[in-house]
């Protein structure tokens, strides 16, 4: 009798991801001021442990600070202020290169929120647009956060997306949107090597997509949704575009960098992720134990098919 292999631990929801970032205090007021995000720890000055687990000088942090929704403990930001900070991730980048691109910050009642933030300045690529999938109505609409951050406030309408909103009506990250030359792999690390869930599996095209996106004529879209199925933040949305030829520009996405970098998940051990992550020939670096602003506990790093970075700590 044949049975079906075991599903492999999944690794959940990403507890934080981390955004390199002009200036802290300014950066705290975006995410604070803009989307209510709250703010669970600071720390200031040189974090030496931290700049070991990215390659970097002792000195080279400055400044840092944990945001997250009020009352989640995942889907958090970590804003790091570097003493000497790299260009943007996304510096000149075209919306068909391979990078980490977006963040999308779920809300309700995206006429009105959408209609604050343009009062208070802010200006979005085009009003906000929706499509059908399913059971579910996505309305999304992109504007130009710090240091080339592309925000996205998104609300969805059907089950399964019910979150706790901060004050001002938003919720994050949920999403983190990066794109890749070859989804299907990406798709079978996430579920394989990962345990994650598809939770969303979309193939779009035409005028409505190519304007809403950027794209050229005759250009597609082929986007998959990963992260724990009863929790909406901390998913990794992997993009693939159609017809057009992107440039690979991940291996801009390293510390000091400004903009977004890579995401970190917290999981009680590690020895049964290291043994997929052998199986499936990925390359492993092992960090030992690291106490850091998000939490203390033995640390590896590996990147996915695309070269997104990902971080795992053991603790609780």
């Amino acid at each position: 009798m044949m049975t079906e292999p075991p599903t492999p631990a999944a690794l959940g929801a990403f507890h934080h991801v981390t955004l390199g970032v002009t200036d802290l205090d300014a950066a705290v007021v975006f995410w604070a001021g803009n989307f209510g995000l709250t703010t669970r720890a600071r720390r200031e000055g040189p974090d030496a442990g931290l700049a070991t687990l990215w390659s970097l000088p002792g000195d080279a942090i400055r400044r840092q600070a944990l945001v997250h929704t009020p009352g989640a403990m995942v889907g958090a930001l970590h804003l790091v202020e570097f003493a000497a900070p790299g260009p943007p991730v996304r510096d000149g980048a075209r919306v068909c290169d391979r990078l980490p691109k977006n963040i999308d910050l779920y809300t309700r009642d995206l006429g009105t929120r959408f209609a604050a933030l343009e009062a208070a300045g802010h200006r979005f690529r085009a009003p906000p647009a929706g499509m059908a999938a399913g059971r579910h109505v996505f309305r999304e609409a992109q504007m130009p956060g710090p240091d080339g951050v592309n925000v996205v406030v998104i609300e969805v309408i059907g089950p399964g997306y019910d979150v706790p909103l901060s004050p001002r009506g938003f919720a994050g990250a949920g999403p983190v949107v990066t794109i890749v030359g070859d989804v299907g792999a990406e798709g079978r690390f996430y579920r394989e090597v990962l345990g994650l869930a598809m939770t969303l599996d979309l193939q779009l095209g035409g005028p409505d997509i190519e304007r809403a996106v950027g794209l050229p004529p005759g250009a597609t879209l082929d986007l998959q949704v990963y992260g724990d199925p009863h929790e909406p933040l901390g998913r990794i949305e992997a993009i693939e575009y159609g017809q057009v030829e992107g440039a690979d520009l991940y291996p801009r996405a390293r510390p000091p960098a400004r903009g977004l970098l890579h995401a970190t998940w917290r999981t009680p051990g590690l020895d049964e992720l290291r043994a997929r992550l052998a199986t499936a020939g990925v390359a492993v670096t092992e960090h030992g134990p690291v106490t850091a602003l998000f939490g203390a506990g033995e640390m590896i790093s590996f990147r996915s098919p695309a070269g997104f970075r990902i971080e795992v700590q053991a603790g609780a």
